[in-house]
């Protein structure tokens, strides 16, 4: 019986575990939210070090990416050098891999994307892979990163200016305590009505909406027009929250088990359990081939 354990910044009312059976393997997957307290967060991660078979961190990005430049932020940093014997993942590894392969996906299976399709996705550095395939597909893409995360109505529209801005903020931005960057603990459990109001035209103005769960719902208008929602990390609730606001359809990344889909840590913690290799020494195309044995696919929820 093999043993994954997410650790998350995030509301511990999302805690949630399952069993399942993968390649011939027992696994126990298990999300643990720390409510956003950091200290309770590295000591649980020292207690589960040596204990379980891989660990994820939730509710923060240790790398985020822009081209081929890798970001890393302090505190995810701190939460990741504080596991010495366990393998540790953010789930940064299989965002620029299967996020990458749902755009594919929906580009080969269904007609939900075309040229003529615009995008808004919440944020583009913690999700370069998806970006970059968006682009790859010929959508209008929006770029939310500076809108979302800084207040600051700019929208970007090329990866090249996602780049430069990257270059130019995210040195310093990686030093702040993350959660100035991004909903932890309580917030994950509330909008922010002011940002929601003030900038709900980006998310009206789109077809589809993309990127991290909590992003999307801390910033989502009172009410939405049809668009599809591109995430992961969903509940059985979180859907009929998508619905109520006026979703046509949800799009979720990552596998689906008892009806919940898990966050990218978790499922890169799963794969790197599987794999019983150093992350480290995972490559993209390892992933890739590990997702396709597994028959990992989106799945795909009509709203209306």
């Amino acid at each position: 019986m093999k043993r994954v354990v997410s650790v998350s910044l995030g509301s511990s009312k999302r805690d949630h575990q399952v069993q399942v059976e993968l390649l011939g393997e027992q696994f126990i997957i298990s999300r643990l939210g720390m409510d956003g307290d950091i200290e309770r967060a590295l000591a649980k991660l020292e207690e589960l070090d040596g204990q379980v078979d891989a660990i994820g961190l939730g509710g923060i990005d240790v790398y985020v990416y822009a081209g081929k430049t890798r970001y890393a932020f302090k505190d995810g940093l701190r939460l990741m050098e504080a596991v010495k014997k366990t393998p540790v993942v953010d789930g940064s590894g299989l965002k620029n891999t299967l996020e990458r392969e749902t755009v594919k996906y929906l580009l080969r299976e269904t007609n939900y994307l075309s040229p003529a399709t615009k995008v808004l996705m919440v944020s583009a550095v913690d999700r370069f892979g998806m970006a970059e395939a968006f682009i790859e597909a010929g959508c209008d893409v929006t770029f939310g990163d500076l809108i979302f995360a800084a207040g600051i109505p700019y929208p970007i529209k090329t990866l090249e200016e996602l780049e430069e801005m990257a270059g130019k903020l995210l040195p310093e931005m990686t030093k702040l305590p993350f959660h100035m960057l991004y909903p932890t603990g309580k917030k994950q459990d509330s909008r922010d009505e002011e940002k929601a109001n003030k900038f709900a035209h980006y998310y009206h103005d789109a077809d589809v909406i993309a990127g991290d769960f909590h992003f999307i719902k801390r910033y989502i208008p009172d009410a939405l027009n049809g668009q599809m929602i591109i995430t992961n990390t969903t509940t059985s609730a979180d859907i009929e929250f998508f619905k109520e606001k006026g979703a046509a359809r949800l799009v979720t990344t990552t596998p689906v088990f008892e009806g919940r889909s898990f966050g990218t840590n978790v499922i890169e913690g799963v794969l790197v359990a599987l794999m019983g290799k150093p992350w480290e020494e995972i490559t993209a195309d390892e992933y890739l081939e590990l997702i396709k044995k597994l028959d990992f696919k989106p799945q795909v929820i009509e709203l209306v």
